[in-house]
């Protein structure tokens, strides 16, 4: 015990929840439905993981942004004690960074190697272009801001530049030998600099895990516990990441939802989390079902809707909260027709009491708000 504090799991938890923060050892999929406590759950069992007597220094929390891992461990720490503020959380990005640090000579880099955001990687890429005598109108070649996608989609991906181009950039398919100079000549530009991009930081990631067993087995024999967060917006090397960090050990879980993936325009593969219990045997499945966010009349609605796409991982959200206004679905001509609506519908909530720091109006595209 590294705490005092007693906490009553069987009580603050319910029962999914609580077989998922109480089941340490071995492969898990947690599919969390919209609302259902996902959060609370990871929070809890980071906190029962130092409660049963494993070192913070042992556990390892991959997170879609570095707010969420600080949130998550400050809110773990109110619960088991400042020891949780000992554990490793973060990006894979940022755990990246830090491995690559501790053992960048293994991988010929300099240890004061520096990063480049995207806004640099674009100029980097612009000034190649400029030197290889691409004008910036020139017809049928991409410019600075295409060659970043590109280069960073057949990273991500794992895929080569002509299969990348062929595949997502059709119109570039006569260009192809050209572009794939210009990322040699941009690799060539980041190594002779010392400087990584974020994909970078992946891709050497990677190649430090899958290369040399001795590093490792090294980092699996410290991060002996790893849970990783919104599984469903990984991308293929995150997943192949994920996937060499957990094969010693197996204890690990990773937390997300099929239904809830929408960034395959960032490079997140769903395969990822539908393909999970293939990589690891006997990978126990626990769905989270229980909203606590909605009343039962939007999750009926949410559950009919979701009925009619591909599931795979079927799941029905209920919830205990009383049913208020039933959700509706008002038909409308055209997009003025339905600003005409909305508007009349502010005004008619507003006039009959209800402040306007109460109403929510969501869109689809940022346009559409002018």
């Amino acid at each position: 015990m590294l705490t005092t504090k007693i906490i009553n799991y069987n009580l603050l938890l319910n029962k999914q929840q609580l077989e998922a923060v109480k089941e340490l050892n071995g492969p898990m999929l947690c599919i969390a439905g919209a609302g259902t406590g996902k959060t609370r759950t990871i929070i809890f069992r980071l906190a029962y993981m130092l409660d049963k007597g494993i070192a913070p220094e042992n556990i390892l929390l991959l997170t879609f942004t570095r707010k969420a891992a600080k949130n998550m461990l400050q809110k773990a720490a109110e619960l088991i004690g400042d020891e949780a503020l000992k554990i490793s959380g973060g990006t894979y990005h940022s755990f990246a960074s830090s491995i690559l640090t501790t053992y960048s000579k293994s991988l010929g880099l300099k240890s004061d190697f520096s990063i480049a955001d995207e806004s640099d990687c674009i100029d980097i890429i612009s000034h190649i272009r400029s030197i290889k005598g691409y004008k910036d109108k020139e017809q049928k070649f991409p410019d600075k801001k295409t060659l970043s996608k590109i280069f960073s989609k057949a990273l991500n991906c794992n895929l080569s530049i002509k299969d990348t181009i062929l595949t997502y950039f059709k119109r570039y398919d006569e260009r192809i030998d050209e572009i794939k100079v210009l990322q040699d000549e941009y690799n060539k530009y980041k190594k002779n600099n010392s400087i990584l991009d974020y994909d970078d930081l992946l891709l050497y990631l990677y190649n430090l895990l899958a290369k040399n067993e001795d590093i490792r087995d090294k980092i699996c024999n410290q991060y002996k516990y790893i849970m990783a967060d919104e599984y469903q917006d990984t991308n293929k090397l995150q997943a192949e990441i994920t996937i060499l960090l957990a094969g010693k050990n197996q204890n690990i879980m990773v937390v997300g939802d099929d239904a809830q993936s929408i960034y395959s325009f960032r490079r997140a593969d769903i395969n990822n989390i539908i393909d999970f219990p293939k990589y690891f045997k006997n990978c126990k499945i626990i769905t989270l079902e229980q909203n606590y966010r909605s009343t039962k009349a939007i999750l009926n609605s949410a559950n009919k809707l979701i009925s009619n796409t591909k599931q795979y991982y079927p799941k029905k959200l209920f919830s205990d909260i009383k049913s208020g206004t039933p959700p509706a679905l008002v038909k409308c001509l055209d997009e003025q027709q339905q600003a005409i609506f909305i508007i009349s519908r502010i005004i008619e909530l507003y006039q009959s009491g209800i402040p306007l720091s109460d109403m929510a109006v969501l869109f689809r595209s940022a346009s559409v708000s002018s």
